[in-house]
């Protein structure tokens, strides 16, 4: 999903803002487990008192996969990729929960690639390439959003050899 979409700076700079549509916050995600967990050791709680007490650890085991996996799925949601894009570079930052990394490219032999995807059921990747460097972008968008940012990405940064003006283009 793109958050922040393209953005003129007085040097004629780019800025496109990507991050994944997460609606789960730390607060609803508390909620979430909380209300699963009072269900699961309600029951087996229930089940423990008819004498079968070897549910109850199975009850935990559950809920504690639960909450490692909600907190995967937060973790995820807190990366961002940054693409800025002026006269003479393009830099893609990643910023991750753990690490950012940055790569930069000579607009002027930059070229973006929307690749076909493998398999039938695969998504495809945009590509950003240059002097044998390859940075895929957007991996956490849609088909549609990926093929509407190819096509954006195409108009500013244009083909190899090829550097369109950018502040005669409208955002």
């Amino acid at each position: 999903m793109v958050v922040s979409t393209f953005e003129t700076r007085p040097a004629a700079e780019y800025r496109i803002e990507l991050s994944p549509n997460c609606s789960l916050t730390p607060r609803s995600a508390r909620a979430f487990v909380g209300a699963l967990a009072f269900v699961t050791f309600g029951t087996a709680g229930f089940f423990a008192l008819q004498g079968l007490w070897p549910v109850l650890p199975f009850a935990g085991l559950e809920i504690g996969l639960l909450w490692w996996a909600v907190q995967a799925s937060l973790r995820a949601g807190r990366q961002r990729e940054l693409i800025l894009i002026s006269d003479d570079s393009v830099v893609v930052e990643r910023q991750g929960p753990a690490r950012t990394s940055r790569i930069l490219f000579a607009r002027h032999w930059a070229t973006v690639k929307l690749r076909d995807p493998l398999a039938a059921l695969h998504p495809s990747r945009l590509m950003i390439e240059s002097h044998g460097k390859a940075c895929e972008v957007g991996r956490f968008l849609t088909e549609d959003e990926r093929r509407g940012l190819a096509m954006r990405l195409r108009d500013l940064v244009g083909k190899s050899s090829e550097s369109p003006e950018l502040d005669a283009r409208s955002t």
